[in-house]
């Protein structure tokens, strides 16, 4: 089936939208199409054996046997995973009880079946269509399109319920893509994760299982089954997954009872929130988790299984901002992965004749968005997520796909592939494979989508994929975009840069870097000038803005002796004082306007201000370059003028009298034993010409990073050391590396982190256009302007 002959298809059916109209409002047009479309699909697909099941039912239904050996007996004849009792179909519902009878025939569905239209809540609408006397007339409709696999495959009616679907999200404003992957990423998906089991697609009996934790109406595992089925036909696929729309669940479960497939395996479910597959591995993992949704509503489930289980449980590398849960699903997946040592274990499910399997590993397929491929920086749980998986050697490889590729987005998106069994050449390497510009744009748009790739795309992504190959940016034979002709036309427009493919192998340590926290002393000069006495007239923040307004058009008058009652009262004056703080300070709460509008917050800072004038009395108003040397001398004239400072006086004083000077001497921490100036212990002279090693207080206004790039050939203290005298040592004498930052993993200094900056690495420099060409656009415009103004003044 063509794309035209599939959207036809689903166009037809979406007519029914017509009768709907008026009605019912036009959100609700997918929940009765839907399920309409599903029945009879069901409807046709048993139709072949149909009458031998209500024959066999008839003669069972006593009651003499079980209902598990009921079941087994109508599922043996129907051919199916699921049957229908009923001699009622679609075409036999009559019109004067239209509305019990095909309540009747969706009972006589067996449990799973049944269960789908449950999730649809198809009996009230039902009822609703009853109400509006358009029961009748869509059965009719539904009764009269041919929905059998000899019409319409499995596979191609996954393109009609993609389009249904579609036409669903957008006429309810909901989004398309939350519910299925375009029907091109999910076939290169696929195929980058099934291309290395040579056995699974040769051996004749082999079983594999494919998992998709958000599986929404089921493409990535029908796709999984499909690629490996078309290869091997004597393959056993069984498919497992979880999805969280009730709506999009019941299709995947339609789909896969269509397909013969143990629907008991579909779950649904928050998949990061209550996994409903727990104890299961799997050889296969596909997944397109939401991008950028928070996991707010479940950080409570989540934080506590990382806390509690660690790497007992999913989220034991870390966890990611709580605004994104992207990386929550890869590491879900990682889980799920089977061990990589061959444990042979029969499968006797369902008595079939299955065969013994020995599971080597397991690959995985997730598409993301670009965040998780370096957002968060060393030590954050991003990184350390990234880490893990890098440190593991997990990732295979990043394929980065075209934009606007999705129905929901147009943002950049990447394909990960992961695998617990790499090849010996792919061992402690990953390949970043640049596929943005193989696409062609699309006839006909469809919501965000307007990009597709064709076979020879994918072949061009896979190819480069399963030859593990560096392959230099080179030119694809692709159209150049069709530019819109509107407005005014550059006489020399910018030369588009070329359509490339590239593919580069980088070893996975060069993903790392260790980041050293980089420190330099603390210079301060101080000085008990009468300015910086006044200014501890006011508090601090918050009140260091509103305190001196209010001086000013208040406190003029005040007495400023310690034993006045006069200094602070503002309780003649509160009316006027609360409107201008109102008008101009609207940032203060309520109880801080009580605070400064009370005089005791302006009499501790009058004390403050009296014992900061005895000290400039002892001390003087010279300025001091040496804070060291200020310090002593601040001491004795703290005994000299008997003046007790508490902690929070201190800070303020200080923060009024002192100021950062680059020409000042540095400030001492302590005296210490051993010079080594890498780590802060340095040499230092004092104006008593006395030499000792001393550290110095830090300025954390000065204080700068470091990303050291990983080399696991030499020690970290190499590696840090040299990295710091040759960058950093060399520019800026005085700085040191704080010895306290250490990784929390290996106990080094510095912090480790990990990111994968996809675009540096491809990234081609287009040189800008020449300044006479731009003046001279610039020219054309400013005449075009001027003779237009010319125009309008005649």
């Amino acid at each position: 089936m063509t794309t035209h002959n599939y959207s036809q298809t689903a166009a037809f059916i979406w007519s029914v939208a017509d009768l709907l109209r008026g009605d019912f409002k036009q959100s609700q047009y997918g929940r009765i199409i839907l399920p309409f479309t599903l029945l009879r699909r069901l409807e046709c697909v048993l139709s072949e054996h149909k009458e031998a099941v209500v024959e066999k039912y008839a003669a069972i239904k006593d009651g003499s046997m079980t209902e598990d050996t009921q079941e087994k007996q109508l599922k043996r004849i129907s051919k199916r995973a699921f049957y229908n009792t009923s001699p009622m179909d679609l075409s036999k519902l009559g019109q004067s009880d239209i509305k019990d009878n095909l309540s009747s025939y969706i009972q006589a569905f067996s449990l799973d079946a049944r269960e789908i239209f449950e999730h649809f809540k198809f009996e009230e609408f039902v009822g609703q269509l009853n109400d509006a006397n358009l029961l009748y007339k869509v059965v009719q409709l539904f009764a009269n399109i041919d929905l059998s696999p000899e019409k319409i495959s499995n596979h191609d009616m996954g393109f009609v319920f993609e389009e249904l679907i579609r036409k669903f999200a957008e006429s309810s404003n909901e989004t398309a893509g939350e519910h299925f992957t375009p029907r091109d990423i999910v076939r290169l998906t696929t195929a980058l994760v099934f291309m290395e089991d040579d056995a699974a697609l040769t051996e004749e009996g082999i079983i594999r299982t494919i998992y998709d934790p958000t599986a929404g109406t089921g493409g990535f595992l029908s796709s999984g089954m499909e690629y490996v089925l078309e290869l091997n036909p004597d393959a056993v696929m069984r498919t497992f997954g979880q999805e969280l729309n009730p709506e999009s669940y019941a299709i995947c479960k339609a789909d896969m009872l269509i397909k013969g497939q143990d629907v008991s395996r579909i779950k649904l479910g928050n998949t990061l929130s209550n996994d409903q597959l727990k104890n299961e591995k799997f050889d296969y993992m596909l997944s397109n988790p939401p991008f950028g949704v928070d996991w707010k509503k479940i950080s409570t489930e989540i934080s506590d299984e990382h806390i509690e289980k660690g790497f007992d449980g999913r989220f034991g590398a870390g966890l990611p901002r709580v605004s994104d849960g992207s990386l929550l699903f890869l590491m879900h997946l990682l889980s799920k992965m089977q061990n990589t040592t061959a444990n042979t274990q029969a499968n006797n499910e369902n008595n079939d004749n299955s065969r013994a399997n020995d599971h080597h590993g397991s690959r995985i397929g997730i598409i993301l968005n670009g965040s998780p491929l370096f957002t968060g920086g060393a030590g954050s749980g991003e990184s350390e997520i990234r880490r893990y998986i890098l440190e593991a050697d997990l990732l295979e490889a990043i394929i980065a796909l075209p934009n606007d590729m999705f129905y929901n987005t147009g943002i950049a998106t990447y394909i990960w592939i992961l695998s617990n069994k790499k090849a010996a050449e792919r061992q402690g390497q990953v390949q970043l494979i640049d596929g943005s510009n193989l696409y062609s744009k699309m006839r006909k748009s469809l919501g965000s989508k307007r990009n597709e790739m064709n076979e020879d795309d994918i072949k061009t992504i896979t190819r480069s994929f399963g030859d593990f190959e560096v392959v230099d940016a080179r030119v694809l034979d692709k159209p150049e975009e069709v530019k819109s002709n509107r407005g005014r036309q550059s006489a020399n427009p910018k030369a588009e840069p070329a359509k490339t493919f590239a593919s580069k192998i980088f070893k996975t340590h060069e993903f790392g870097y260790r980041r050293i926290t980089i420190e330099r002393p603390l210079r301060l000069s101080a000085q008990l000038s009468d300015s910086a006495i006044d200014r501890l007239r006011y508090a601090p923040k918050p009140f260091d803005m509103v305190m001196p307004a209010l001086y000013e058009k208040f406190g003029s008058d005040w007495a400023t002796d310690n034993d006045s009652d006069s200094y602070g009262d503002l309780s003649a004056v509160t009316i006027d004082a609360r409107a201008m703080i109102k008008a101009d300070f609207s940032e203060l709460k309520e109880s801080q306007i009580k605070d400064v509008l009370d005089s005791k917050v302006w009499r501790v800072q009058l004390k403050l201000m009296t014992k900061a004038k005895a000290l400039q009395t002892a001390i003087g108003l010279s300025q001091f370059d040496d804070f060291n040397e200020f310090e002593k001398v601040f001491k004795q004239a703290l005994k000299d003028a008997e003046v007790n400072l508490d902690t929070k006086e201190k800070k303020q004083l200080m923060d009024a009298i002192t100021w950062k000077n680059p020409e000042a001497e540095p400030a001492i921490k302590k005296a210490i034993k051993g010079a080594n100036p890498l780590y802060g212990a340095f040499s230092y002279i004092d104006p008593a010409s006395k030499t000792k090693i001393v550290e110095f207080q830090p300025d954390s206004d000065l204080r700068d990073y470091e990303n050291v790039p990983l080399d696991p050939s030499i020690s970290t203290t190499e590696l840090i050391e040299s990295y710091f005298k040759r960058e950093v040592q060399s520019h800026v004498p005085d700085a040191w590396i704080n010895a306290d930052k250490i990784d929390a993993i290996d106990k080094e200094i510095g912090i480790v982190g990990f990111e994968i900056p996809f675009n540096r690495h491809f990234y081609v420099y287009e040189p800008p256009r020449a300044l006479s060409e731009i003046d001279a656009d610039l020219d054309a415009v400013s005449r075009e302007i001027m003779q237009l103004l010319g125009e309008v003044h005649s």
